[in-house]
């Protein structure tokens, strides 16, 4: 792989995936497969119905073995998937990642019998299993299979549901991808006379200074939503009813308590989030009407990112953003940020605008490689925060992989979070260092980062609140778009008040957020990492450079801890104490009191 000099990067870089595979004709793609699938086979022959004669170490070894597949199959999907997201028109990649996704469930199959087994075993097989030397890297792992024993279904079924799933829901969330980066968006010309018609450049304009160019942009996108509404409301009923059923299925109460058992977070701990957030709407209009007041206009919801003065903010190319992340960076930890500069240097980010590109942006990790990072740069100080998230997500997952087998890799949402809001928070303070005197530009940093901030605790508990409405719903029957529209722009209504008015196309916005139909209750959890992520920086703020290493270990942890205990063990912030949330809002507010006392 050739490195690309930092000082070259003249605009925005596309990754380079080589170090996967060279192309869909490169034969190491078909040994690969065929090969794992031998693997899986034998893995089968060796271990199936043997595991409860096993003894700890035999199993040790079985769980490494399995650890290598499971590798292997992640290098299989991210070619074809990563290609795919580069370029949602390329056919070849969409078939291809069609075939690597069929034989990869195939192997899967295979395999799954290894924790039905384990499951299965009784209490005191089991409890040795736990207090064995030999498998003391795997302690979480093995909790989180007894969390999951009382909804395991039998081997069979199971395959079944994967094999279902190929066909049904996952289906439908793709279409919906497919279909998304197959629209074109009626073009918008801003005053300077460029004009935009890709849905990353369009939603770029709502950070524009023209009124009216923010709200041609805001409508360009959500005429298609309207167009495809009843589409999208279909594809979202039907991936919910499968939910549904897969969780009546396994015993699970609903799909909520299904997801919090798989995040790893209670359910008292998700409602006093949920309620922490609504308790708190004030704040969220507060600032709005002060924005109106600014702006001598009430707020639209096509203005809420739009800046505070009709000054342009410059723009800032990719090569002065690359470098001034960095720079942020370092000032944290040295070593940190050196580990960033290699992912711009091996070209490990598509941040290129193009026609047909995934829309918003994303970090994919690949145990026992490097995560790739994915998003649309477009010049502006939001694509700069969104590269700084995204890096985020990309060392977070660097300092896993120096620590951790593949088993304990992969961490629980709320900390997979963490770095990535935590990451902005130090971009913020050095554009504030360099921005000096420059009043209007310190005034836009510190409003876009509390913008963020309310979007984060705000915007995402309201859509984690429109789930509940879904799934609820799902519970007694089928829904249409019209009962998501109307849902979607009740609790929008909640949240804004009167500081905010909602414009008629609002009600198609949800079509636009991908996590409800790819992950239910994602949202929420953005809400949770932005507390704990204030609570972290608060901590650095107070003690300095001796924060670093803690911080440091508790990204290395990945899912050999529980998350809220790793959370107290490395750097003393407690999910579970309702003061976290408190003071995280406190600090909120206290923005908002500095920026009202400069109006």
């Amino acid at each position: 792989m050739v490195q690309t000099p930092i000082q070259t990067l003249s605009e925005a870089q596309e990754w380079d995936l080589s170090d996967l595979y060279q192309g869909f004709d490169d034969p190491q793609l078909e040994d690969d497969l065929q090969e794992l699938d031998r693997r899986a086979q034998a893995f089968r022959s060796h271990y199936r119905g043997k595991l409860a004669d096993c003894s700890p170490s035999e199993v040790a070894i079985a769980l490494q073995d399995l650890e290598a597949i499971h590798q292997k199959s992640g290098y299989l999907y991210a070619f074809p998937s990563l290609k795919f997201s580069a370029d949602t028109r390329d056919s070849q990649a969409q078939q291809f990642e069609d075939k690597v996704m069929e034989a990869l469930t195939q192997i899967e199959n295979q395999l799954l019998f290894f924790e039905l087994e384990l499951q299965a075993l009784n209490e005191s097989q089991f409890a040795q299993l736990q207090d064995a030397d030999a498998l003391s890297n795997y302690c979480h792992y093995l909790q989180r299979i007894a969390e999951f024993r009382p909804h395991c279904l039998p081997e069979a079924v199971e395959q079944t549901r994967n094999q279902d799933v190929l066909t049904g829901r996952e289906a439908f969330i793709k279409l919906r991808s497919v279909h998304l980066g197959e629209q074109d968006y009626d073009p918008v010309t801003i005053p300077e006379g460029k004009t935009v018609d890709s849905e990353a450049e369009l939603s770029s304009l709502l950070f524009q200074g023209d009124a009216e160019t923010r709200l041609n942009a805001y409508q360009s996108v959500r005429r298609v939503l309207k167009h495809h509404n009843s589409l999208y409301g279909y594809i979202l009923n039907t991936v919910s009813q499968d939910r549904r059923i897969e969780s009546q299925m396994r015993g699970y109460p609903s799909t909520l308590h299904q997801q919090l058992l798989i995040d790893e977070v209670s359910e008292p701990v998700f409602r006093a989030i949920m309620e922490g957030m609504k308790s708190r709407y004030d704040l969220f209009q507060r600032y709005y009407r002060l924005k109106g007041q600014a702006l001598n206009r009430k707020i639209r919801i096509c203005d809420t990112y739009a800046p505070w003065t009709t000054d342009p903010t410059p723009p800032i190319d990719y090569q002065t953003g690359v470098t001034t992340l960095l720079d942020a960076l370092e000032q944290f930890d040295v070593n940190y940020a050196r580990r960033a500069e290699e992912f711009f240097l091996n070209n490990w980010v598509d941040a290129k605008v193009r026609p047909g590109k995934r829309g918003g942006a994303f970090c994919a990790y690949f145990h026992g490689k490097h995560s790739y990072l994915l998003l649309s740069y477009t010049e502006d100080y939001s694509s700069l925060f969104t590269l700084a998230h995204e890096m985020g997500h990309g060392l977070h997952f660097d300092w896993i992989d120096r620590k951790q087998s593949y088993f304990n890799s992969n961490p629980p949402l709320v900390l997979a979070e963490v770095a990535s809001t935590f990451n902005e928070l130090l971009l913020l303070d050095r554009l504030l260092d360099q921005a000096g005197d420059d009043a209007a530009l310190r005034q836009a940093l510190i409003t876009r980062q509390l913008e963020d901030q309310l979007s984060l605790l705000f915007r995402q508990s309201t859509i984690s609140r429109l789930e509940l409405d879904i799934h609820e719903r799902a519970q007694q029957g089928s829904f249409d778009a019209s009962f998501v529209n109307e849902a979607w722009m009740n609790l929008y209504g909640e949240l804004c008040g009167d500081a905010v008015d909602l414009l008629e196309e609002h009600q198609y916005d949800w079509a636009r957020i991908g996590h409800i139909f790819f992950k239910p209750f994602y949202c929420y959890q953005y809400t949770a990492s932005t507390l704990v992520s204030l609570a972290c920086y608060q901590k650095y703020l107070e003690v300095g450079p001796e924060f670093v290493p803690g911080y440091l270990e508790l990204l290395a942890s990945g899912s050999q801890w529980n998350q809220v205990e790793a959370l107290r063990h490395f750097v003393d912030v407690d999910l579970e104490d309702e003061t976290t949330i408190h003071n995280a809002l406190l600090y909120v507010e206290g923005l908002v009191n500095q920026l009202e006392a400069t109006l």
